[in-house]
C-alpha cells in the first residue's frame, strides 16, 4: 500500500524500501471544464540540484527538449500533450544508484505550456498528483495529491527526491509559481 503524503511531509524512500535502485516518478492531472479555445499542454520537468539548490548547467534540466541527463540517471519518458486518459500523464525515470554524487536533490515540476498566451493556470487543473513507483515491480510507494490550492499559478514544484547520506528521501512540496517555466528556470539558477 502506497504512503499518502500531505504538503511539506518528508519520508525515507530507500530506508523503508531496502534494495530500491530505480524509481518511476509519475505525474498526472485532469483539466476542469474549460472552454478557452485551446488545449491544455502540461509539461513535467526535473531539475537536478547541487548543495546550493541550483542546477550547475542546462544539462541538469530534464524536460521534453532535453529528455535524458548525461549520466543517464534521470530520463523523461515523453511529453503527453493533452493529459487525456487514465493514469500517469508523464513519467520521469530515476536510477538512484547512478545519480552523480554532486546532485543532492531532484525537484519535479509541472508547467502549463504557453499558459499566458492561452490564459490558462493551475486553477483550471484538478486531480493533480505525483507518485513514486518501484520500477522493478511497478509497486506504488508514495503518492502526493496536490489538491485545488492554485488559482493564478502557471508552474508548480510538485515534489523532490533528495539525498541524505547514503539514503534517498522524498518531500511533498506543492509550491506554486507565476511566470511559468521561465520563472522556474531562473529560480534554479539557469538563464530563462
Amino acid at each position: 500500500m502506497a504512503i499518502s503524503l500531505a504538503k511539506g511531509q518528508k519520508i525515507d524512500l530507500t530506508k523503508t524500501n531496502p534494495g530500491l535502485k530505480k524509481v518511476l516518478v509519475g505525474l498526472g492531472w485532469d483539466v476542469n471544464k474549460y472552454d478557452g479555445g485551446h488545449e491544455f499542454d502540461l509539461d513535467a520537468s526535473a531539475f537536478l540540484l547541487g548543495d546550493n539548490g541550483k542546477a550547475a548547467s542546462e544539462g541538469d534540466f530534464i524536460f521534453y527538449n532535453n529528455p535524458k541527463h548525461t549520466s543517464g540517471a534521470v530520463e523523461s519518458l515523453g511529453d503527453n500533450k493533452t493529459g487525456a486518459g487514465e493514469g500517469d500523464d508523464e513519467i520521469v525515470k530515476v536510477d538512484l544508484a547512478t545519480v552523480p554524487e554532486s546532485i543532492k536533490r531532484i525537484e519535479f515540476t509541472v508547467t502549463i505550456h504557453e499558459a499566458d498566451a492561452r490564459k490558462q493556470n493551475f486553477g483550471m487543473v484538478e486531480n493533480s498528483y505525483i507518485r513514486v513507483l518501484d520500477e522493478a515491480n511497478g509497486k506504488e510507494l508514495i503518492r502526493y495529491d496536490l489538491g485545488e490550492d492554485y488559482s493564478v499559478e502557471t508552474a508548480v514544484v510538485v515534489g523532490a527526491l533528495y539525498r541524505q547520506g547514503a539514503e534517498w528521501k522524498f518531500q511533498a512540496i506543492g509550491s506554486g509559481f507565476s511566470g511559468g517555466l521561465a520563472a522556474l528556470v531562473k529560480n534554479y539558477g539557469l538563464d530563462a
